[in-house]
């Protein structure tokens, strides 16, 4: 089974690559489609947004081929859940992962005493040949330090503590976030799913 993951970020390909290893499943970038096409992400829910991510991939892919798209990002409790669905642009269309964990520190800063608790929730659409369409959910529950920790990852990582650590994301490395994040956990869904079909 050939899977084309639905994305142009590299480290996105590289973690789900990882994920899926000892699967027998090809996985390959949008590269080889020429690339992945430019999606207006006006979905209000992470699915939605997955859906149609997959959707203008599938568009350009083989008829044989299956095409995996993600949308995912960070809820915090004290701000109603915010970013959401905004996290890739919480602080402007164009802003760099650096600027939005500032507009999300500075949120924060300004909700006083409130709980810092958030997670990272992932929606995995799995596209098949004849377009039919299957999700898997995974989060990470956790909560937002003060300030930022930790030189690995990228977006929020540095910023995110999960839940019985004392360590940001950051902080602990690639290794162990595959193993607790949302995006593994909603390959693990995953996973099941193509080992049953298999």
């Amino acid at each position: 089974m050939q899977i084309i993951i639905a994305t142009g970020n590299a480290h996105k390909v590289l973690e789900l690559e990882q994920l899926l290893a000892g699967l027998g499943v090809q996985v390959e970038s949008a590269a080889v489609v020429g690339g992945m096409p430019e999606v207006e992400e006006s979905g209000q829910t992470f699915a939605a947004n997955a859906l149609l991510k997959a959707a203008a991939l599938r568009a350009l892919a083989s008829a044989s081929a299956y095409v995996l798209a993600d949308d995912s990002g960070l809820e915090v409790d004290a701000l109603n859940g915010a970013p959401g669905v905004y996290s890739a642009r919480y602080a402007g269309p164009e802003a760099s992962d650096a600027e939005n964990r500032h507009q999300l520190l500075t949120a924060l800063a300004g909700a006083g005493d409130a709980p810092r608790t958030a997670r990272f929730r992932c929606v995995l659409c799995l596209l098949g040949p004849k377009g039919e369409a299957q999700y898997f959910e995974g989060s990470c529950e956790g909560s937002i330090t003060e300030a930022e920790r930790g030189k690995e990852g990228f977006g929020y990582d540095s910023i995110f503590m999960p839940e019985g650590y004392t360590k940001t994301f950051g902080e602990l490395g690639e290794s162990v976030k595959q193993r607790l994040s949302h995006r593994a956990n909603a390959v693990h869904a995953l996973r099941d799913f193509l080992a049953r079909a298999d």
